[in-house]
């Protein structure tokens, strides 16, 4: 039986911890907040799962990682069907039928997709430079102008025309009446959160939690004391930034009851204008059919911001400058030979709910 430290309570730490529990080892998990499941930590009010850190939607293609999670909780069927505001005009998303109808007034598919075509002629002939030449070589001038521009430059906090291409390599389009954001075989949500379901991955007599403890307070004994350590932190904190300092996007969240039992009709609505400051609104009782309250409603406005130090990490950077230096902060990853370095953070990677399962399921196979 070996002694194994998880540093972080979110999925990956989650995941790795239980597996690594299973095969009869002594786990404790240390978690710098006050409470447990990372990003994806929901707590009631009114009745309702507020999603603390930005709207969660479990999807996956992956049976292995759909059949895992529903070890450890039920689903509610919810599928995501944002909507987008651009200066008051509604508009659904992702791009299918009804928004070429409704920007267009077009009605079938032949018809929209010649609409796209005569658009993209803009670049025809053109290599792409940046994200705005990229996406309007891909959809269009209209839909980019009113749904993808204000968006992204919120979100990015930089023009398109200084984005790179890359970040934006497809957009992909329907051509039917079709609002499901996602094309993955399962989609939805934990019924009664996200924070259960890692509570019960973690409800085994040989792991121990602790909370409000942070991994950098006694770095040195923890590597001293445990046989291995599981690192979900950001890799170049881990290593006191000596190689210099990854990029990372913030968001900021106001949050507010209103004595209301329905604010928006949808759950998320994204506002793609440049002028509105917030990139989306989310309306936390439409995650579980109107459940909680009826005659009250939880709204958050999202806003991003540039990341600094002690600030929350959303979105890693991944421009040639910051993969290159994670490249050079792997290497030094390598050499540590009871550390492994996992999730967002650890890996310098955007993951989705399920690429975070499956890489940690990977890990453990590996090591274990």
């Amino acid at each position: 039986m070996s002694n194994y430290l998880i540093v972080g309570s979110g999925l990956y730490g989650a995941v790795f911890a239980r597996e690594t529990a299973k095969a009869g080892n002594k786990v404790t998990v240390i978690e710098k907040r006050d409470h447990l499941a990372g990003n994806i930590y929901t707590k009631e009010v009114d009745g309702i799962q507020i999603h603390e850190y930005g709207a969660h939607i479990f999807h996956t293609s992956n049976k292995k990682v759909w059949d895992y999670v529903g070890q450890f909780a039920d689903f509610n069927r919810y599928t995501n069907s944002p909507v987008a505001n651009y200066k008051g005009q509604m508009y659904n998303l992702p791009f299918n039928m009804n928004t070429f109808n409704q920007i267009w007034g077009v009605r079938t598919p032949q018809e929209a997709l010649a609409k796209i075509n005569e658009q993209r002629q803009e670049m025809a002939g053109k290599e792409p430079k940046n994200l705005e030449e990229q996406a309007i070589s891909l959809i269009g001038r209209d839909i980019y102008e009113k749904l993808i521009k204000g968006y992204t430059e919120k979100q990015w906090g930089r023009p398109c025309t200084e984005l790179p291409a890359f970040i934006i390599k497809r957009l992909p389009f329907r051509l039917i009446y079709d609002n499901n954001y996602f094309n993955d075989d399962y989609q939805d949500i934990p019924i009664g959160s996200y924070t259960k379901m890692i509570e019960k991955m973690l409800d085994q007599p040989n792991i121990t939690v602790k909370l409000n403890t942070d991994f950098f307070d006694k770095k040195k004994e923890y590597l001293n004391k445990f046989d291995r350590v599981i690192y979900t932190g950001m890799i170049d904190q881990f290593f006191d930034y000596q190689l210099g300092e990854l990029e990372y996007r913030s968001l900021r969240f106001e949050t507010e009851e209103k004595n209301v039992g329905n604010y928006q009709g949808n759950a998320v609505i994204n506002y793609t204008d440049r002028a509105t400051p917030y990139t989306r609104v989310i309306e936390h009782k439409h995650f579980e059919f109107d459940k909680g309250d009826q005659n009250k409603t939880i709204i958050t406005q999202e806003y991003p911001v540039e990341w600094r130090r002690g600030d929350e990490h959303y979105y890693p950077v991944n421009n040639k400058r910051n993969n290159q230096l994670y490249a050079k902060y792997a290497e030094l990853a390598k050499q540590q030979d009871k550390v492994i370095f996992g999730g967002r953070l650890g890996q310098y990677k955007y993951y989705n709910m399920d690429q975070v399962i499956e890489s940690a399921l990977e890990c453990v196979e590996k090591f274990i």
